[in-house]
């Protein structure tokens, strides 16, 4: 019989027969898949949102201070080189067997791609808009929250949907440490050859990524009507 299977799994039961595809498992482990799908979405939304708190104000910088630029570009490159469990492993003395430690690890790889599409929205923004705001007496401040930015949210948009579908996915290796949310049912399962397990967390995470992505182009899709003035 399959490890983790009921005990009054019978002959014709698709868990003792450790099927790929399984309604009795997600009837009976629903509240064990509940509790993988909160934690998998807590970790990728507190990574995400930790990352763009601090890729906007790096992106500003850099487009500000143009030698910053390439450091910026350079440091947040390399950090996105480091495997996933070496990350962990170098954070491991910082924050110890903790979801901590995985949070940190996806804010670290998120950096990359909000960092470059940030700035990559900021330096889209023509010189003449610039000039025509300082005309009318927009100070430092105003000009990049009025215009600089919301100028760029195409571009931090974009970047924004790639590091939310790449946290969802790399969140599964917090499974070497216990706090992988779907991945420790991924993890476990692939260990016992629960196939019903794997599958079902492993598809659980697609759903997350392509919900995830596709709720970030309906906000995209609101907060930038320019865009869409323009393609019309």
């Amino acid at each position: 019989m399959v490890r983790g299977a009921p005990a009054h799994a019978g002959p014709d039961d698709c868990l003792a027969r450790n099927e790929w595809i399984c309604g009795e498992y997600l009837t009976t482990r629903r509240d064990i898949l509940l509790d993988a799908v909160g934690q998998h979405l807590q970790l990728t939304a507190l990574s995400v949102l930790i990352g763009l708190a601090l890729a906007v104000p790096l992106a500003v910088l850099a487009r500000r201070w143009g030698w910053a630029a390439g450091p910026v570009l350079a440091l947040t490159t390399i950090l996105y080189t480091i495997p996933s469990l070496a990350m962990f492993s170098l954070l491991l003395p910082v924050y110890g067997l903790s979801a901590a430690l995985v949070v940190a690890g996806l804010v670290l790889y998120s950096l990359t791609l909000l960092v470059r599409n940030i700035l990559a929205g900021l330096r889209a923004v023509p010189e003449e808009t610039r000039q025509a705001a300082r005309g009318m007496g927009y100070g430092p401040i105003r000009l990049l929250l009025t215009v600089e930015l919301p100028l760029a949210l195409p571009a931090a948009m974009a970047g924004l949907r790639i590091a939310t579908v790449s946290a969802v996915s790399l969140a599964t290796v917090g499974a070497i440490v216990g706090y992988g949310g779907l991945g420790n049912l991924i993890y476990s399962g692939m260990n016992t050859f629960f196939k019903a397990q794997v599958l079902t967390a492993s598809v659980l995470c697609v759903v997350i990524a392509v919900v995830a992505d596709l709720l970030l182009l309906g906000v995209q899709w609101l907060i930038t009507p320019w865009t869409r003035a323009a393609r019309a």
